[in-house]
């Protein structure tokens, strides 16, 4: 078996299994790690889902793996700038709400406040929206490829 389908099929079960958990708002994601209890399991499944959704893009679509032509290249480095960002996605949202439960109040300070709440939620969406766009312009790029070939 490729090492690309094992990746894909690893991604899509964690990624399944992160929005299984995060949709039934499962006792799990509360479970507390470490030994004052502030960490909750809940942060690491969702980043884990966070990094499974391009992950499995990547693995999934070969044009993203090894790109030909402007377009491809263009979009193979958003997507890796996408699971980058995926990545990261812990150590910079603590670094905005300064706590693992990634709580956010009425601070006036930047750290915990409202505009880091902003970026945070930003951060949040545009990481399996972006990755939801490269997917749905990938398959558009597919289908009018095939519709033109095909009239050939």
């Amino acid at each position: 078996m490729k090492k690309s389908l094992i990746g894909l099929f690893l991604s899509l079960g964690v990624c399944a299994l992160s929005i299984y958990l995060l949709v039934t708002a499962s006792p799990a994601l509360e479970y507390p790690l470490g030994e004052n209890d502030t960490v909750p399991l809940g942060s690491f499944i969702t980043w884990a889902g966070l990094i499974s959704l391009p992950m499995s893009l990547y693995c999934g679509v070969r044009r993203f793996r090894e790109p030909q032509g402007f377009f491809y290249r263009s979009m193979a480095v958003a997507l890796k700038i996408v699971i980058v960002l995926a990545f990261l996605w812990v150590p910079i949202s603590y670094g905005l709400a300064g706590n693992m439960n990634f709580n956010f109040g009425q601070s006036e300070t930047f750290q915990g406040g409202q505009t880091a709440m902003s970026l945070f939620w930003g951060l949040s969406l545009g990481i399996p929206l972006g990755t939801i766009v490269l997917f749905a312009v990938h398959l558009i790029i597919e289908v009018f490829q095939r519709l033109f070939h095909r009239r050939k």
